[in-house]
Order: structure tokens, then sequence, then C-alpha cells
């Protein structure tokens, strides 16, 4: 079967699967579509990220691409345009404004990026984690330099960038952190890895914690870590949006795992 084929399957069964929030019964969940999926309201706030969306897609500059993870279904040389780079990896508006509603809504603090790329979800995390900070590890020394240029034109000081693989550096990063309030985890999208980096950060994690998990239905491999972190003993509510994944570790929750339209 062709990896066309597996993900148009795997989306249509996702639509035959998901429900809307009425029916939802779990009012933890019920309140998280209505304040942080429903709303898609542009607020001031998103502008100028936006205009670095815009000045990136129409960008004529090339870069050499050093890429640690799963690599791309786009690209196969190490010199490409910015352009093309931003157009198949950067995160959409509305799943880049999701993350500043996620880090908003549970007033996070502690913020964990294994992804940066041109530095845009970044911005919208470290928007939505006004009171806390950023930590993004970056792989790609050309897209972290491009990025750490976007931190300081919008003068975004809650950003810490850390260059290297994530093998390397999250041991790192993760021995200096009190504690991981929410974890965006976007890159190596591949079931070990994903597997391996999720188990890591759960030494930091605590009952509130919020993981979100990109691209779960990108390959079958990134299905089956996804199956694995929702039978996970600590993972009580998930959350499959088909482009994303939302984990929750809280206690008080009866495990349930839904299939959301978003």
């Amino acid at each position: 079967m062709s990896d066309q084929i597996r993900q148009l399957g795997s989306y249509l069964g996702h639509l035959v699967k998901a429900r809307t929030r009425h029916g939802v019964h779990s009012p933890f969940v019920y309140d998280l579509i209505s304040q942080v999926l429903r709303p898609s309201n542009e607020l001031p706030e998103f502008a100028p990220m936006e205009k670095l969306r815009e000045d990136l897609l129409h960008s004529e500059q090339t870069i050499r691409v050093n890429d640690l993870g799963a690599g791309s279904r786009v690209f196969d040389l190490p010199v490409r345009r910015v352009a093309d780079i931003a157009r198949s990896a950067m995160k959409p508006p509305r799943q880049a404004q999701l993350l500043f509603r996620l880090a908003r809504y549970f007033r996070t603090e502690h913020v964990l990026e294994l992804g940066t790329s041109f530095g845009i979800s970044t911005l919208y995390l470290a928007k939505g984690a006004e009171e806390g900070q950023v930590t993004t590890i970056e792989g790609c020394p050309q897209t972290c330099r491009i990025a750490q240029h976007h931190f300081e034109q919008l003068k975004q000081r809650n950003i810490l960038p850390v260059l290297g693989s994530f093998r390397t550096r999250l041991p790192e990063v993760l021995g200096r952190m009190e504690r991981i309030d929410l974890a965006f985890i976007d890159g190596h999208h591949a079931k070990e890895p994903t597997l391996e980096y999720f188990e890591q950060c759960l030494a930091k994690a605590h009952n509130d914690t919020v993981f979100v998990f990109d691209d779960i239905h990108w390959s079958r491999g990134m299905e089956e870590a996804w199956e694995a972190i929702k039978a996970h003993e600590r993972v009580t509510v998930t959350i499959d949006l088909y482009n994303m994944g939302l984990v929750f570790l809280r206690r008080e929750q009866v495990p349930q795992h839904f299939v959301l339209r978003y």
C-alpha cells in the first residue's frame, strides 16, 4: 500500500470516528473544546507572527538543511529554498494558534518544544506563556539561526533556543528544567524516538502537564507510537485531532480517548 493511500484511509477513518463537542460527556474535555479548540478569532498578538510567515513564504533565500529527524516527503536535497521549507514544515495558522490558546488556557510557565524550525510555533507558544519560558531544541543550524533572528525581531525574550540533536540535548535541557507544563513534540517523526522522548519528558511532567504530539498520523510508525502513548499507564485522557494529538495525565479523570473534529 502506498503511503498516500494509507494516509487517505487513515483520514477517512478519523472522519468516521470523530465526534463534535455535543458527543462529549467529559466536563474537562467539553470545556477544553469550547475554550481552546473551537475559538478561531484572530487576536492582535497573532499579527506579527503571521507577517513573519508571509515573509518566509515569499523568501528567495536558500539554506543548507541538516535534517536530523525522519526526513521530508517533499525534499531530498540538502540545499533548499526557505519558501519551500516554510510551505511544507510550518504549522498552519489554525494549529499554531491552538498552541497559543493551550499555553494560555493552562497558564503554562515551563514549556518545551522539540523542533523549532523557523520559530513561528515557538513564538505562538511564547506569546501564550508570557509569564513563563519556552525552551526549544532544533537540530539544523541554519533554520535555528533564522528562528533566533525572528525571536530578536519580535523582541520575544522568554525563549531559550538550544541547537543540537534531541537525543544529545534533551537530557541536558530536562536536567535544567524545574518541570514541564506543556511539551510540543514536533520533530523526528518516527515511532521509537517519539516514545523515547515522551518517556524522558515524563520525568519532569506532573498531573496537569499537557503533551502535544504533531503529525500523529504521518506514518504507520507514528500511528503505532500514538497507540502506545494512549496505552501508557500514566496517560488518562487523549484527544486525536488528526494533525495533532493532545495527551493529559490528570489522575482525577476517568481514562478516555477522544477523536474530535477540528
